[in-house]
């Protein structure tokens, strides 16, 4: 039996992750210009690495920006629950995007200065630049750290990546993080290809870049193919609406519930519940009209409840044989 239909995405709480996507836009604009400018200035691989890895994310944050308007239509015959996964998609092609242009460029252009090394040309100005793009870099990373800051006080930085459902939250503040020490190593790659009158430390700096890129883009992708594939609910989530389900007149039990996870602010959830041997077809209605209700009442995220009457030894049954 089903109850409710899927609403439209709920981007009240993506609102501040968009915030954070908006102003890691405006900052590695900012920061590729300057780049671009001082690689073709002074000749600096590692320079010329951090440009394109600044191109690279101002084009992943218009994907991603992208994805959030692809993701907000509403259901409809050839999508019944909506579009929401799309952003996940477009998130895992931002993820190849880093490993592919990012990473890939880096290495190129480090392994070729290493094995031809050439000076750079007015360090000068490489200093400065990378100093500019360190503060750009800084204030989209505070923002992104903002946003993200409440999960990581809550589980730590780690568990917060892995539990959520939002990729472009993490996703700005891991590339963020991989700029700023991006910066640092190209300013250490200059400044010992300069002071040490070793050029070589220049594409040294460049394949540095490129192998933090492949890290990034490497647990970018595992956790955005996760999403895409179907991951569930929030745990605490599962166990509010079991527990709404148990205690609702008419019920004996709440079995159990399979949740998955459409959008950051979208939940499709099945629900097992055994209901009162007393109770008719018209009882049973009413009863699930009133579980949906309080469901929804609480917890506007869950987009879609479909809610099976089934007994529990049924349910396990039925478990058992699909999970082994």
């Amino acid at each position: 039996m089903r109850s409710g239909a899927p609403t439209s995405a709920n981007m009240t709480a993506g609102s501040s992750t968009k915030t954070s996507v908006y102003a890691a836009l405006f900052g590695n604009i900012l920061v590729a210009i300057t780049k671009i400018g001082a690689a073709a200035w002074t000749g600096s691989s590692a320079m010329t690495s951090e440009a394109v890895h600044s191109i690279v994310d101002t084009t992943n944050e218009i994907l991603l920006l992208y994805g959030y308007r692809r993701a907000s239509r509403p259901p409809d015959e050839a999508h019944p629950l909506g579009y929401g996964r799309e952003l996940y998609f477009w998130s895992f092609i931002v993820a190849l995007l880093i490993f592919a242009l990012g990473a890939g460029v880096s290495l190129y252009q480090g392994i070729m200065h290493v094995a031809a090394p050439e000076p750079i040309e007015d360090p000068t100005v490489s200093f400065v630049v990378l100093g500019l793009s360190f503060l750009f870099e800084g204030g989209s990373w505070l923002v992104a750290v903002r946003r993200f800051s409440a999960d990581a006080r809550r589980f730590g930085y780690y568990q917060a990546f892995v539990r959520s459902k939002d990729p472009p939250a993490f996703m700005v503040l891991l590339e963020d993080s991989a700029a700023l020490v991006g910066i640092v190593i190209a300013a250490a790659a200059t400044a010992a290809a300069v002071w040490l009158a070793q050029p070589v430390w220049d594409g040294v700096g460049s394949i540095l870049i490129g192998l933090l890129l492949t890290i990034a883009s490497i647990g970018l992708a595992r956790e955005s193919k996760s999403l895409l594939i179907g991951e569930p609910a929030d745990p605490e989530l599962a166990r509010a609406i079991l527990d709404i389900a148990s205690h609702s007149p008419g019920v004996l039990r709440a079995n159990g519930l399979l949740t998955v996870q459409l959008s950051p602010a979208e939940v499709v959830a099945a629900l097992s519940v055994e209901f009162a041997d007393d109770k008719r077809a018209d009882d049973i209605e009413q009863c699930v009209v009133s579980i949906e209700t309080e469901i929804r009442k609480r917890h506007p995220s869950v987009a879609a409840l479909f809610i099976k009457p089934q007994t529990n030894a049924r349910f396990h049954a039925v478990r058992a044989r699909r999970f082994g």
